[in-house]
């Protein structure tokens, strides 16, 4: 097996006025409108008591229909978050995804992008590049969490779904930089359930996840996402039977709840399973 975690990058006229009926219809959908904004936005202090506005990377609901590939990955972007393993020069050595996972920021990656305890930085997807530290870590399933020093000025952490209720054929989309190539998305379905493999590290992990949605080196810590938009696996690693290290048809994420578990450490758990 293959972990998919290790490239180096190149880096006219006044209307009329309403009468009294239109005015109090108005007012009232202003205040409805305020009262959703106040549901949907919250907002807490982030350092340096800067407001730091919270939303949710779900997609649009459709009362008619599930959401669209594009509009999961629309919805999950601001979530997912580039990795560069720097050791101890400037240059990366690894490069690897992430995603965010808690509304403090906390993001879950694999562990393999950013063993060493070299130097690590995180390009969030507006821009925002960070310092991180390793908070928790499992390396026996390979799952990491790390904290930035800089948040960006929206934290979007990803809806977490629970992995338990997969099913063989289920529709899932994989987000990474494979290739280097930043935030390319694949989709494709559940292929096994419950796997086990051996990490290059010799570490033995069971009850993954098998999919067949394309990954590459630079897709591993990326989100395996459901047809709902909820993240329910990291990606960890591919299995190719020949020395070429390129995708095959089979890759395997650790389910959400274990990768929860894994991640947490000094600064708390990443957050509940939903």
């Amino acid at each position: 097996m293959t972990a998919p975690g290790e490239v180096v990058i190149e880096a006219g006229a006044p209307a009329p006025a309403p009468d009294r009926r239109w005015r109090g219809w108005v007012a009232a959908g202003a205040a409805v409108l305020v009262l959703v904004l106040t549901a949907v936005v919250a907002f807490r202090l982030g350092a340096g008591g800067a407001p730091r506005a919270q939303v949710t990377a779900s997609p649009k609901a459709s009362p008619t229909r599930p959401p669209t590939s594009s509009e999961i990955y629309a919805a999950l972007a601001p979530s997912v978050v580039s990795i560069l393993y720097l050791g101890a020069g400037t240059t990366p050595e690894r490069l690897g995804t992430g995603v965010i996972a808690s509304n403090t920021g906390i993001v879950l990656t694999a562990y393999h992008v950013v063993q060493g305890g070299g130097s690590i930085q995180l390009v969030f997807a507006d821009g925002t590049k960070s310092a991180a530290t390793l908070v928790g870590a499992d390396p026996s399933i390979d799952i990491a969490a790390l904290a930035a020093e800089t948040l960006p000025n929206v934290v979007v952490p990803a809806v977490l779904g629970n992995s338990g209720r997969l099913a063989i054929g289920d529709t899932v989309l994989a987000v990474g930089n494979q290739l280097g190539l930043i935030s390319s998305a694949t989709t494709g379905v559940v292929s096994g359930l419950n796997r086990e493999s051996t990490t290059d590290s010799g570490a033995h992990i069971t009850g993954l996840i098998q999919f067949d949605a394309a990954v590459n080196h630079g897709s591993s810590g990326g989100p395996l996402v459901n047809a709902k938009g909820e993240t329910i696996g990291i990606i960890i690693a591919l299995a190719n039977p020949t020395e070429a290290g390129t995708f095959i048809g089979i890759g395997f994420a650790v389910p959400i709840g274990a990768a929860l578990g894994a991640g947490r450490g000094s600064a708390g758990p990443p957050g509940p399973q939903q």
